[in-house]
């Protein structure tokens, strides 16, 4: 499976736009980056993320103009009647070049970004595509959720659980395209403390909250050939102004589906200095959530690779000891790249230890 190509807006003015607001501006001396895709910069004019938010579903499925970066994240470990093994990701990014801008017309201040990916042992492939809000483009509205750029769409099908219920979703890319029903019996589960999700000692943060419930069914279409597949997803919510601290290069996210029903959400964000900050939620096959701490965590990488020209680790072991737990994730597909404008690695992992399953595994700023 070679990898995909980009769709997209050709608006010269859009891709500019994107990357003045990203920090990524391809001039001559480009300016410091601080922090993946410029995430440590700044944001003094936005609104700020702090403790003691109260949650409303499924008013906060939708968008939050106020804050200068949000995301719709859903991952989906899958497999086909032969057991073959596959992975699919969705996502759906806002950026506000300005806090507060919901006109609904050309004068819209947010610009979209969609990400595409199907994975299996054999390959990679991806997709990449531009929206401006205001014009129908892409958007969110939040009650029913619907979430969309181009044709790409998550769709809410029913009011259960927050909103969460029954969701569809579609994309596709060169050469690939999938459709899936997700259904989950639980309500949302809020990561960090009460959804504030503290990504430095430095006070930055979030708001998080996800959905790791999902039972998915469907199908992929690749290079024309069909595969009805079923298995486990998990969406996850997160908005900020400034999620990285400035000396913070990127970050290392797992989301877990363990046999015993539990799952796990466990993040590292890599400092300059080698003092990276660690957290995660440990989720009970009952939906509570408890929050896991720096001490609590132990990640690390055994096993790098070379991928789009980066040495990346591709295995590692996660220890929690307070859970007696103990694994060693393997990568569906070492070579997970999305090179897309911004690049990082994402794919579907397996793990082995004192627990069993699957899961997904995000690495940026390399």
């Amino acid at each position: 499976m070679a990898r995909g190509g980009e769709r997209g807006c050709a608006s010269a003015c859009l891709a500019l736009l994107t990357g003045l607001l990203l920090a990524a501006c391809e001039a001559e001396t480009p300016p410091p980056v601080e922090g993946f895709a410029g995430l440590g910069s700044s944001a003094t004019a936005f609104a700020r993320v702090e403790p003691g938010r109260v949650f409303a579903f499924p008013a906060d499925h939708g968008a939050h103009p106020d804050y200068r970066i949000e995301w719709w994240y859903l991952t989906a470990n899958l497999e086909d009647a032969q057991g073959r093994a596959w992975g699919v990701q969705w996502t759906l990014f806002r950026n506000a070049l300005q806090p507060g801008s919901q006109e609904t017309d050309w004068r819209n201040q947010n610009l979209w970004m969609g990400h595409a990916a199907l994975t299996g042992a054999d390959g990679h492939r991806y997709a990449e595509t531009f929206a401006r809000g205001g014009i129908g483009q892409a958007g969110v509205v939040a009650a029913p959720l619907q979430a969309w750029i181009d044709d790409w769409q998550l769709r809410s099908r029913s009011p259960a659980n927050g909103g969460l219920g029954e969701l569809q979703l579609h994309a596709r890319g060169e050469g690939f395209s999938y459709r899936l029903r997700l259904t989950s019996a639980r309500p949302p589960v809020l990561q960090g403390i009460q959804g504030f999700s503290q990504k430095s000692g430095q006070g930055q943060a979030s708001y998080y909250y996800s959905q790791p419930f999902f039972q998915a069914e469907g199908s992929l279409l690749l290079d024309g050939q069909r595969h009805a597949v079923k298995g486990q997803a998990w969406l996850d919510r997160e908005w900020s102004s400034q999620p990285l601290a400035p000396d913070q290069l990127g970050w290392d996210w797992f989301s877990l589906h363990l046999q015993t029903g539990e799952k796990l959400m466990l993040f590292q964000l890599r400092q300059a200095g080698g003092a990276h900050y660690r957290a995660g939620t440990w989720i009970g096959a009952d939906g509570l959530a408890q929050p896991l701490s720096q001490e609590d965590i132990e990640m690390v990488p055994v096993r790098f690779s070379r991928v789009a020209g980066r040495r990346l680790p591709t295995a590692w072991t996660l220890r929690i000891a307070a859970k007696a737990f103990a694994i060693d994730t393997t990568a569906l597909q070492e070579q997970a790249w999305m090179a897309t404008r911004f690049p990082y690695w994402e794919g579907p992992i397996r793990f082995s230890g004192s627990h069993q399953g699957v899961g997904y595994l995000e690495m940026t700023g390399y």
